[in-house]
């Protein structure tokens, strides 16, 4: 499996911005999905965004569309999720994970990093 490690978390004000780093390394998959999830306490984990590793395909939930963009860099196996217009709704543990299909169900990824905490409050 892949080890992942995810940076970048903070305290944000609403409406700020921040971006979220995920450093892959290990045994990779020849083509494999990299996916953003989060998790507030006592909820389960939610689909946030994901991203193909070859042809750069993404999907995101509804609730981030045209906040969030997801992005890779596959030179230095980097993924990354830009959010933008944050709301306290966004607060949560960011989880990045691997997969070897896109899915929204978080029990189709293999891979997953530790989390990092996002807070957005004033």
């Amino acid at each position: 499996q892949a080890q992942l490690v995810e940076s970048g978390g903070g305290l944000v004000q609403p409406g700020g911005s921040l971006r979220l780093s995920c450093k892959a390394s290990g045994r990779k998959y020849e083509d494999y999905v990299a996916a953003w999830f989060r998790q507030t306490p006592g909820k389960e984990r939610e689909f946030v965004a994901s991203i193909r590793w070859s042809g750069a395909r993404t999907r995101y939930a509804n609730s981030v569309e045209g906040r969030f963009a997801i992005s890779k860099d596959n030179a230095r196996d980097m993924v990354y999720l830009q959010m933008d217009s944050l709301k306290p709704e966004d607060t949560a543990v960011y989880f990045c994970a691997l997969g070897t299909r896109t899915a929204y169900d978080p029990n189709e990824y293999t891979s997953w990093g530790q989390g990092t905490q996002v807070t957005v409050s004033s």
